[in-house]
C-alpha cells in the first residue's frame, strides 16, 4: 500500500521491512490498522483534521501507518465528510460508522467492534490513536511482531514516567493523604528510580477474538510495548496543541523520503515569494512587494550551501525585468518553466546528479502538485489551494509573500540539525557497541 504522501519505492526506513520482506515477518492473517476519528470532538471542533505542524493532526500517525509496510489495509472510521477526504488523501480507506458509535457516549471498543462486524477478513487489529502525531513506524513494526512473531495475542503502547503519586482526599473530610508508589522517608533520587510504566495512548494492537468475545483490547497473553517520552505525545485539549506542534517538529515522521540534507531548493515566485500582488506606479512602472522575512529566509539557506532557484511559469504577470531585479537582490537563479514546470525542473535536478530526495520545492497551486509530491522536501503557503495543500509534506502557517518561505527554510533547516544529531548519535552508539 503507498501513501498520497511519499514515494512507492521499496525502501528500508529505521529497521521497517519493504512489503516483500513483511512476510517473513507475519503470518497470513489480515493485519489492519484502524484509526477512529469521529467529527463531533467536544474539546478542540475538527481536532483530528486540524493542522500540526502544516500536517492535518490525523495525517501523522497515517503517514506512519502506511509507511510502515506492515499492514494490509488501513482504515480511518469516522462520520465526518471533511475527515473522509482528508483521511484518503493521507493514503487511508475509510469505513463510515453508524450513527449508534458516533455519540459521545460511543466506546473505542464499541467502534471497532463494528468496524470488525463489517470486515470480517481482518484477523488482528491495529488501534492507532490519531492524537499520537509522533508515531514512527518503527513502532509499528517492533510492537505488531511481538503478535506476528512472538505469540503474544496483545500489545499496547506504554511510557516510562517519574512521577510520584499521592491518593486523593476530598476538602474538609479531615483525612490524611498517603503515597501510593514513594516512603517519603526514603525519597529516591531520579536516577535510582527506574520509574514506572503508563499507558500513552499511541496504540492498542489486539488479535480480533479478544476484541470481539471480550469487548476490550487487552487480554489473552498481553505485553506492553515501551515508547521512549519524545514520542509520547498525546493531544487533548487546546492547551495542548502548541507543545505538540514543538515536539513533532523535532520527533516526528516526516516520511520516507526525507532528506538528511537538501541540495536544491526551488520556490515559486509569484503566490511563494510574492502575495500575487502587482503594483502599478502613476507613470506605468510595475512594482511587487518582497517581505523580509522570506529574504532573511533565502539567506538562510544559501549560508548553509543551499542553491535556491526561483521558478516563474509563461503566464506569470510579473515583468521579466522586474523578476531579474528580484533574483539579483535576493543572489538566485530565475528559471521560467511552461505549464508543467516537471518538465523543466526535472532536467536541472538531473544536471546537478541529484536525487528528488535531495530536494526542496515550494509551490502553489495545481501546476506543482507533481513536483511538490516528488520532492523530499515540499510545501505551499497557508493560503495555497487545496490540491496543491494536498501534496505537500508541509503547509505553512504563513501566507505567500508573508513570511511563509521562511518558515520553510526554518523547517528545512530543522530537519538537517536533526538529521546531523542523529548521525552523531549513531556514531557514539557504533562507539559504545
Amino acid at each position: 500500500m503507498t501513501s498520497a504522501k511519499g514515494s512507492s519505492a521499496p525502501l528500508e526506513l529505521d529497521g521497517c521491512p519493504s512489503s516483500s520482506k513483511r512476510q517473513q515477518v507475519k503470518d497470513k492473517s489480515h493485519i489492519a490498522a484502524v484509526i477512529l476519528a469521529r467529527g463531533g470532538s467536544k474539546g478542540i471542533p475538527l481536532k483530528n483534521i486540524k493542522m500540526l505542524a502544516g500536517v492535518p493532526l490525523i495525517g501523522w500517525v497515517l503517514r506512519a501507518a502506511v509507511d510502515s509496510d506492515m499492514f494490509d489495509s488501513v482504515w480511518v472510521s469516522t462520520d465526518h465528510d471533511k475527515i473522509e477526504e482528508v483521511a484518503k488523501a493521507w493514503g487511508a480507506q475509510v469505513h463510515r460508522r453508524s450513527p449508534k458509535v458516533s455519540r459521545d457516549s460511543s466506546s473505542s471498543i464499541e467502534t471497532i467492534q463494528e468496524f470488525l462486524h463489517t470486515h470480517e477478513e481482518v484477523d488482528i487489529v491495529c488501534h492507532i490513536q490519531a492524537t499520537s502525531p509522533c508515531l514512527h513506524p518503527f513502532h509499528v513494526k517492533q510492537a505488531l511482531e511481538k503478535i506476528t512473531v512472538q505469540g503474544y495475542d496483545s500489545v499496547f503502547a506504554v511510557v516510562r514516567r517519574h512521577q510520584f503519586r499521592w491518593k486523593e482526599v476530598n476538602e474538609g473530610s479531615g483525612e490524611q493523604t498517603v503515597p501510593f508508589n514513594l516512603d517519603p522517608a526514603r525519597r529516591p533520587r531520579r536516577q535510582d528510580w527506574p520509574g514506572e510504566l503508563c499507558e500513552n495512548g499511541s496504540f492498542y494492537f489486539a488479535k480480533r477474538e479478544i476484541i470481539v468475545k471480550e469487548a476490550h483490547s487487552q487480554g489473552g497473553k498481553l505485553t506492553y510495548y515501551e515508547m521512549m517520552p519524545e514520542y509520547s505525545v498525546d493531544i487533548d485539549v487546546d492547551i495542548d496543541w502548541p507543545v505538540a506542534e514543538q515536539r513533532v517538529l523535532r520527533y516526528g515522521y516526516f516520511g520516507k523520503e526525507t532528506p538528511e540534507v537538501v541540495r536544491l531548493m526551488f520556490c515559486n515566485v509569484s503566490g511563494c515569494l510574492t502575495d500575487g500582488k502587482i503594483f502599478i506606479s502613476a507613470s506605468g512602472e510595475e512594482m511587487v512587494s518582497v517581505n523580509t522575512r522570506d529574504a532573511t529566509g533565502l539567506s538562510m539557506l544559501q549560508k548553509e550551501q543551499v542553491e535556491v532557484i526561483l521558478l516563474t511559469s509563461e503566464e506569470d504577470p510579473i515583468d521579466s525585468t522586474l523578476l531579474q531585479k528580484i533574483a539579483d537582490r535576493m543572489k538566485c537563479k530565475v528559471e521560467k518553466v511552461g505549464k508543467e514546470p516537471l518538465n523543466h525542473v526535472q532536467g536541472i535536478v538531473t544536471d546537478k546528479k541529484l536525487d528528488w530526495k535531495d530536494v526542496a520545492f515550494m509551490g502553489f497551486d495545481h501546476a506543482d502538485v507533481k513536483c511538490l509530491n516528488l520532492a523530499g522536501l515540499s510545501a505551499v503557503p497557508g493560503d495555497a489551494p487545496v490540491v496543491a495543500s494536498k501534496a505537500a509534506k508541509y503547509i505553512c502557517h504563513r501566507s505567500g509573500g508573508s513570511g511563509a518561505l521562511r518558515e520553510f527554510a526554518e523547517h528545512i533547516l530543522l530537519q538537517k540539525q536533526m538529521a546531523k544529531s542523529q548521525r552523531e548519535q549513531d556514531r557514539i552508539d557504533r562507539k559504545n557497541f
